[in-house]
């Protein structure tokens, strides 16, 4: 089924990535000291201790946030130390953005938070989510297609293929579709 975590924020996702940056873990005995008695090959050069597509997923992450926060707050404070600090640094500085930039950031903090659950194994993040084109929960991820695909047999395209969605277009849907409500709540 995939990891998942206690924390759904894009923040606590984040935080669960970074527990699972260790790549291949000790499954048999060629990870330990033993040494079986048929020949055997050294490595030439040393693994990666940790899964180095993850690390480039968390810099692009980091560095999209920053970028959209220097662009929105000139003058906002230097990045945290700790990467798990960088979604609180990026709402504390983008606080008195405009309407349509802190909606761009809410849709980036969700997209994101889609994003590391999806490499930490937990593709059920996608269920939540209503097909954009039907509205209906029909929603599954399918990594091959690095989309989010409609199983609803009436949602298809002019050619007859299943409707499919990246998570950004997800992710703009939901946060729009939450202010709306909050729209409609403060109105009644």
């Amino acid at each position: 089924m995939g990891n998942r975590t206690d924390d759904d924020t894009a923040s606590g996702r984040l935080s669960a990535l970074l527990g699972q940056l260790r790549q291949r873990p000790v499954t048999g005995p060629e990870g330990h000291s033993y040494i079986g008695s048929g020949p055997h090959t050294r490595p030439t050069e040393s693994p990666a201790l940790v899964d180095l597509s993850v690390v480039d997923h968390i810099t692009a992450c980091i560095r999209e946030i920053a970028d959209h926060t220097h662009q929105v707050n000139p003058g906002a404070d230097p990045l945290p130390p700790r990467v798990e600090g960088a979604y609180t640094w990026y709402l504390d500085n983008t606080r008195n953005a405009d309407a349509a930039q802190q909606q761009r950031r809410d849709t980036v903090i969700h997209r994101q938070r889609l994003e590391h659950a999806i490499a930490a194994g937990d593709r059920s993040v996608v269920r939540p989510h209503r097909c954009p084109a039907c509205n209906c929960f029909s929603l599954f991820w399918r990594p091959e297609l690095a989309s989010a695909v409609c199983t609803n047999g009436d949602c298809i395209t002019k050619d007859g293929m299943s409707r499919k969605w990246t998570l950004g277009k997800l992710a703009y849907e939901h946060v729009a579709a939450m202010s709306e409500k909050a729209v409609r709540d403060c109105a009644t």
